[in-house]
């Protein structure tokens, strides 16, 4: 049998920069501004909701990942727990890939239509205090779309214990995911074009999900040879 080691950080870095193109995190933040500018003018205020409403998807996804760690390490199952997250991992990937051709048939990765209503609520109301909750909302809700990567590489940290090196990865991880929408919120600043932003998710959706699937069960695989003692993660 051969001994294959693959390095961890790659495998994080490449799963969160794929995780972070993903439509629905994509989608909510530019109906955010979209939103924003056919209610007011002021970019500034814009900016400023758009800034905290980030910084709180980012803190939200931040603490649900420590909360994860600690309780994977607490319940010492890090290792049976692989087996598990691998399957389910492979099967949202197998989801995702379907989604990305037959999108709305049978079962999908999407925010769902109960949560997606409150969601329009909760944008055409939002004032600043306000982008903190729908920043946690939203991060909530949109698990269904964002939670199979997120899940599979904090199984991964788990397996390193509570060390410091795990929180840094976790860290980057995280801001790998919102960079994306960093880079969305100053465009529509500078060149107030959200709409035409939109339509470009809309026309790149299905390779987005396509790139999703295929990360998806790739490192759903990763998981089952690394459980197996196939191959192994250097840390």
């Amino acid at each position: 049998m051969v001994d294959i080691t693959l390095p961890t950080i790659p495998v994080v870095l490449s799963t969160a920069a794929v995780d972070a193109i993903n439509p629905c995190a994509i989608g909510v933040l530019v109906i955010l501004l979209a939103t924003l500018l056919e209610l007011s003018s002021d970019k500034r205020r814009m900016l400023a909701i758009g800034l905290i409403y980030i910084s709180s998807v980012y803190v939200t996804y931040l603490a649900a990942g420590l909360g994860l760690l600690v309780f994977i390490q607490q319940l010492g199952v890090s290792t049976q727990l692989t087996w598990i997250v691998a399957v389910v991992v492979i099967v949202l990937g197998l989801i995702e890939l379907k989604d990305a051709f037959w999108q709305g048939k049978g079962i999908s990765l999407q925010i769902p239509k109960k949560h997606a209503k409150k969601l329009m609520e909760m944008i055409h109301k939002v004032s600043v205090p306000g982008a903190i909750g729908l920043g946690m909302f939203v991060a909530a809700v949109e698990l269904p779309c964002t939670g199979g990567p997120y899940l599979a590489i904090t199984t991964v940290l788990a397996r390193m214990g509570l060390s410091w090196d795990a929180f840094f990865l976790l860290v980057l991880y995280n801001f790998i995911f919102i960079l994306p929408l960093l880079v969305i919120l100053v465009l529509v600043y500078f060149f107030e074009n959200a709409l035409g932003i939109r339509e470009w998710k809309e026309r790149h959706k299905k390779w987005m999900r396509l790139a999703m699937g295929l990360v998806m069960i790739s490192l759903g695989i990763v998981l089952l040879l690394w459980a197996m003692g196939v191959i192994g993660l250097s840390f």
